[in-house]
This record gives structure tokens, sequence and C-alpha cells, in this order.
């Protein structure tokens, strides 16, 4: 184990070790182990299914998980390691997510993370490293006893809950100051590179920029953020909510994704050398435009996701591209030629970062590889243009069984099981009764 982590551990008085991965959802899970085992270098392993555990707790009947639940083991990424500021005073801990490995050595096809990194292995044997940042939306809610209650915003300050519709009040962002305080430095402290913090549009409603980076680095910045963000703000008597559409009637939650690519010299491969477009740029919008919609259930993967997309609301309705038109699925900011890059605005905050930027990564590289050609730019109000998504979890599931690009771009064994723990969701959801049914139904029907 290498000295500093030793040096890390024993100056933080650090007594267990989160092990941690991401599963298909992106929540974290993992095992505790004692520090003496994790720097003795002590082989840990975890049960295969793990990683493709439903959110429901359950997990698919599906052939391609073998009935004997063989083990996988799970390799920390020494890089990863930090100090768990959310752990108590009294029981230090440090943390480090892990690779998924299967014990023949490959990599789990079912590990998020792992996905990624077959992907990013693909720009690099051609030469080329995308650089990501993501935008992350996320509200601040009372504790929800209650799962049949709407959410609703916390205390502030002077005993009062928000009301109405506050974007960018600092007024509004420091009614939650000591939660604020705590989670800037749990956010240091795991070493996420933040750019900037606002009030967004919904009531109660926040987000945060993430620096530009390497795509499994900034993946994993955004993974900790949100466990961060949940542990902070328990830890303060609130909820930090990443669902796509918490709230009825206010502004849904997204993750917006930057993505430029660079070759060797670190130079932008969508700009020439006199600062105009290289044709791969618009190559790898077309990939974006042609792919998108089969991999729409990384981008969108739950029931509530797709109440996000509505007309008017800055979320898209569909995958046309402008030059800084928030009303696009894909919007190309204003920049130099050093920073031009295309921003992916369908994702939303309940995306597992790592397949949300494998997918649009996928995408948007076999743009490249094939010569695609991107439609013409729009102008205007994006949402006067035809819904070009899918408007359903079901819609979206269908197009990714049905999709003869899915597999050859992410993986078959990938596809078959994402596929499978999803149509356990959806069908558990299907089985549920809604408050809406009670409300409407009951008296009338």
């Amino acid at each position: 184990m290498p000295a500093p982590i030793a040096e890390l551990f024993q100056q933080g008085g650090v007594r267990q070790v989160e092990c941690l991965f991401p599963d298909a959802t992106g929540y974290p899970r993992g095992k505790l182990m004692p520090a003496a085992a994790f720097l003795a270098g002590q082989e840990l392993r975890i049960a295969q299914a793990i990683p493709m555990q439903a959110v429901t707790g359950e997990y698919s009947d599906d052939p391609i998980f073998p009935e004997d639940d063989p083990d996988v083991r799970l390799v920390p990424d020494l890089a990863t390691v930090r100090l768990a500021p959310w752990a108590p005073a009294d029981q230090p801990r440090a943390l480090a997510i892990h690779d998924c490995v299967e014990l023949d050595g490959r990599p789990c096809a079912f590990a998020p993370r792992s996905l990624l990194q077959t992907v990013l292995a693909r720009y690099a044997a051609l030469g080329l490293t995308p650089v990501v940042a993501p935008e992350i939306e996320f509200y601040l809610c009372a504790p929800s006893v209650d799962p049949s209650e709407p959410l609703r915003p916390p205390v502030g300050r002077l005993g009062r809950a928000e009301v109405g519709q506050s974007a960018f009040s600092l007024n509004m962002l420091n009614e939650l100051a000591p939660f604020w305080g705590a989670f800037e430095h749990a956010v240091q402290t795991l070493g996420i590179r933040a750019d900037t913090w606002i009030h967004e549009v919904g009531c109660s409603q926040y987000e945060i920029n993430l620096w530009h980076g390497d795509a499994v680095s900034v993946a994993d910045q955004a993974f900790l953020f949100k466990h961060a963000a949940r542990e902070i703000a328990i830890a303060h008597g609130i909820n930090a909510v990443f669902l796509a559409k918490p709230l009825a009637g206010e502004a849904g939650s997204s993750m917006h994704l930057h993505v430029s690519v660079v070759d060797g010299a670190g130079a932008n491969v969508f700009s020439a050398a006199d600062g105009g477009e290289q044709p791969r740029f618009r190559q790898f919008i077309a990939g974006l435009q042609t792919y998108l919609p089969d991999l729409m259930l990384l981008l969108a993967p739950h029931v509530n996701s797709y109440r996000r997309f509505v007309k008017g609301s800055q979320a898209p309705i569909h995958l046309q591209w402008g030059f800084d038109n928030r009303t696009a699925g894909l919007r190309v900011p204003q920049s130099g030629p050093a920073a031009r890059r295309v921003e992916q605005r369908v994702a939303g905050a309940d995306a597992n970062p790592y397949l949300a930027i494998a997918a649009t990564l996928a995408a948007g590289l076999a743009g490249i590889e094939e010569g695609l050609t991107a439609t013409p730019p729009i102008a205007g109000d994006g949402y006067a243009h035809d819904h070009g998504l899918p408007r359903s979890p079901r819609e979206a599931w269908q197009r990714l069984a049905d999709s003869p690009h899915a597999r050859r771009l992410l993986g078959d064994d990938f596809v078959t099981g994402y596929l499978a723990v999803k149509e356990v969701e959806f069908d558990h959801y299907d089985r549920e009764i809604s408050a809406w049914e009670r409300r409407y139904l009951l008296p009338q029907v």
C-alpha cells in the first residue's frame, strides 16, 4: 500500500474503510473493511449480481445472472482513497471506490464503472481522450416520513420554508447555511472539483457545476457528490433529493453533460488550427442524434424520469441541436476554439453518472467513426419541433431492447442485464396503486 495512504489513515485515526462501488442505479454499495486489512491488501469479494440490484432490492431471474451466484473481486482504485467526511468524529473512516473484477481477471460486464472504462478504451485506441463536465441539479427537502405525502421545502433560518421561485437568490442559498458549510467541507475533503453553486429555478432547488476532466474521475466525483449530499443533508435533518421530477409544478432536475474530445497533445479535435470547426465536431453531434434515442433508458432510467420532459420547461423533447439554445436537446455554448463542446441536456439528475457519460461518449464516438452527418442547427423555439425521444419508461425499455446498435455500443451482457433489472423495477411499479387512482377513480368509477 502506498505510504501516503498509510499516513492519511494514521493522521486521521482511520479505523474502517468504506469499500464502495456504484450499482446500476448509481447507488453506493460495498462493504466496511478494517483499516489494517485494507492497508495489508486483503482481498475483498462480493456477489456478481450486486451491481445489478434493482432499486426495490430485488434481483432478476434472467439467465444472464448465473444461478450459482458467483463472486467478483472488489479492487480498490487507490487514487480515490479519501477520508469519509460524514463519519462520526469518534469513528473516523476512509473510503475508496472499487472496480468489480471477475475472478478470471475480466472486468465485470454488469459494473457501470467498468462499462465507462471500456468505452474510454475505444477512444484511447484512436489516440483520443474525452473531457466531461457535469452540471447536477437537486432539491433540498424536509424529512419525508410518509411516502404518500408530497415533498416539502425545509425550514430555513427564520423558521419558515421557502415559497415561490428564487432563481439565483443568494439569500435563499444562505437560508440553509449550516448544511452548505458542512457540505462544502465534505466536497473539499472528497477532492470534488466544484465550480459554482447556485439556487436554481425550483423551490429549494440547487445546482453545482463540476470542473471538466477525465471521464472516470468526473463520474467518480459525481457519484461521491450525490452520496455526500445525502449523508450531510441527513445529518442536518433534511433530504437531498435527486429525483428528476420530485415536485409537481416545479422544475425538473437534470444532469447536463458538457463534452469535448482532445488528442494526445491536448488539442480539442472539434476545432481546427484556424479556430473553425473540424468535421469531427458535427460527426460527434450526429452520433448523439442517431444513437442516444436507443440509449434513453440510461439517461432517463426511472418511471419518474419521464415527468421531466415537458414543453417549455427547458427540459428537451428531442435531440435537435443549436448554438446557445437551451430549448434544444444538444446545445453548443458560446466559447473559444479550445473549449468547443456540446452540452447534452437529456440526462436527468437521477441518472447513474457512469452510465449517462458512457452512453453519451459511445454514441458520439460512433458518429465520428462512421462519419455521420448532423441535422442543420435550429434557432428559436426548440419546442416547435416534434417530440423525438421515448416518452415513457416502457417505450425507452423497448427501444433499448429492439436496438440494432445498443449491444455493439455498450456490450451484450450489460444491455441484457440492465434490461432485466429495469423490467423488475417497472413490473414492481405497475403493481402500485397510486394516489391519483384513489383521488379520482375511487369516488367516480
